[in-house]
């Protein structure tokens, strides 16, 4: 992903502004993996190869995506994942 792109993505659910938190790049800038939350309600949406994960709530599998948060878990600075959220 483009770090640009971010500019053009909102919230899914609410439409606002999300906050980046990048985790891996590629040697060109591009976002290999990171982290889009939405400071209002609270969702994250994971950047897994470069693509961010954005589908709603009822298309998404947290199975799927638990293995990728226990790998980024020293990155969230404890902040614990739960139902799509990040709870403070």
């Amino acid at each position: 992903m483009k770090h640009s792109l971010i500019d053009k993505l909102c919230c899914p659910f609410d439409k606002q502004d999300l906050k980046l938190k990048i985790f891996l790049q590629d040697t060109e800038g591009n976002i290999n993996e990171g982290m889009l939350t939405c400071k209002y309600c609270k969702r994250y949406y994971p950047i897994v190869y470069g693509v961010p994960i954005m589908s709603p709530d009822e298309y998404r599998q947290p199975m799927l995506e638990a293995p990728i948060l226990k790998r980024w878990e020293s990155k969230l600075e404890g902040t614990p994942a739960e139902g799509f959220r990040l709870l403070e």
